[in-house]
């Protein structure tokens, strides 16, 4: 446990020390986020704390590959060589994004040779009876949490909170299971978390930097990793019940995703446009202030990590039977949001509004620090209300 917490205190302090330097470039270089329509900051908010998040982990990542594993799960150098490549391609990725808003195939197409260089260095999923799903699950997996991520990133500290919350889950999963042969999985788990938590303490509501595009994209494809790697055939229980294990881990971008795409399918909007229609926003229309909402999906996550914690002792029926309630659990969250929403918007158009200041009213700037995280909740026009930054997604 000693090297774990080592680890972890390394990529904090890394993260720490880091993101203030990273703020001064993105202000510098202008590579910022910059106020107007949807968005709630008043002035240019810095990006580039995705990079300091990437540098605080990738620094352990490369030690750990170079020493090539200690213990019984040792990851050939291929492995890491993929895992590095397609990380630092994310990164490069959402870095041009957040700079000059790339086209989303082509961002598409980069997620896609990531994964495809996970698969080749064989990290994927391993169906042992139907080997020629391998391929095809596990690319979807990684395009599909890699995007969720990039989704999620659309309240001060959500997508970094909630993938802080992940790798901790996936490190509890790999310290239970028998024979100590995660021991990989839980350092690199260990690393992120802690790179994740000391970039938090400049995110969280309210933020003093954003991580943008290439945190968000590169922490989603580091989560899909961890889903890929994590080996549930050393738990007693069937693979069938297994495979389940990393989805209810990672069950709230899911959830997030499937709930933005769904809902904007119906109301004839493209799931590629931007909105404030996410399950936080909804908790805000629910009556949670921001840091409420943004505590009630972390607490979601750790629950999901229970779940999934307990679906590696159940037996067939039973782990079925929890996955199938948590469908249904999801599924009925999913129709009291959209109820709520539909409920509290204006007849014309399915955006929360922002509200126009009125004529010599001051400008009031989100990205400082208010005295009092509830007056980030206010009532604009038409009685909707409005709620801090929206991403892109």
């Amino acid at each position: 446990m000693t090297r774990y917490l080592v680890v972890f205190s390394i990529a904090l302090i890394g993260a720490l020390a880091v993101t203030p330097l990273a703020r001064r470039a993105a202000l510098r270089f202008g590579i910022v986020d910059n106020p107007g329509g949807r968005k709630a900051h008043a002035a240019p908010m810095p990006y580039l704390g995705g990079l300091a998040i990437y540098l605080a982990f990738m620094v352990f990542l490369l030690g750990l590959f170079a020493r090539n594993g200690t213990g019984t799960d040792t990851t050939p150098l291929l492995q890491g060589v993929a895992i590095v490549v397609g990380a630092t391609l994310m990164v490069a990725l959402g870095l041009v994004d957040d700079r000059f808003a790339l086209p989303p195939l082509i961002k598409l197409a980069g997620q896609f040779i990531a994964a495809v260089l996970l698969f080749v260095a064989g990290v994927h999923f391993h169906f042992n009876h139907f080997p020629m799903l391998d391929a095809p699950v596990s690319v979807l997996f990684v395009l599909g949490i890699t995007n969720a991520f990039n989704l999620l990133d659309n309240m001060d500290g959500l997508s970094v909170g909630t993938a802080a919350i992940g790798c901790l889950n996936f490190f509890a999963l790999a310290l239970l299971q028998p024979g100590n042969k995660q021991v990989i999985v839980a350092t690199m788990a260990a690393a992120l978390a802690g790179a994740c938590l000391g970039f938090l303490y400049y995110n969280f509501n309210p933020a003093r930097i954003f991580m943008g595009d290439a945190g968000s994209l590169f922490l989603g494809f580091m989560l899909a990793v961890l889903g890929l790697k994590i080996n549930m055939n050393g738990f007693a229980n069937l693979h069938a019940v297994n495979f389940f294990v990393p989805i209810v881990v990672l069950g709230v971008p899911i959830f997030d995703t499937s709930l933005v795409v769904v809902s904007r399918l119906r109301r004839g909007v493209s799931p590629a446009q931007g909105g404030r229609d996410h399950t936080s926003h909804r908790l805000v229309l629910l009556g949670l202030t921001v840091r409420e909402a943004v505590m009630a999906v972390y607490i979601a996550g750790f629950g999901l990590g229970l779940c999934g914690i307990l679906l590696t002792v159940a037996r067939l029926t039973g782990g079925l039977t929890m996955v199938g309630l948590l469908v249904a659990l999801g599924l009925a969250i999913g129709y009291k949001l959209e109820q709520v929403y539909r409920s509290r918007q204006p007849a014309a158009g399915h955006q929360l509004a922002v509200p126009t200041p009125m004529a010599g009213a001051p400008v009031r700037n989100m990205a400082t620090r208010p005295r009092d995280p509830r007056a980030t909740r206010t009532t604009g026009a038409a009685g909707a209300v409005t709620v801090p930054r929206t991403k892109k997604g």
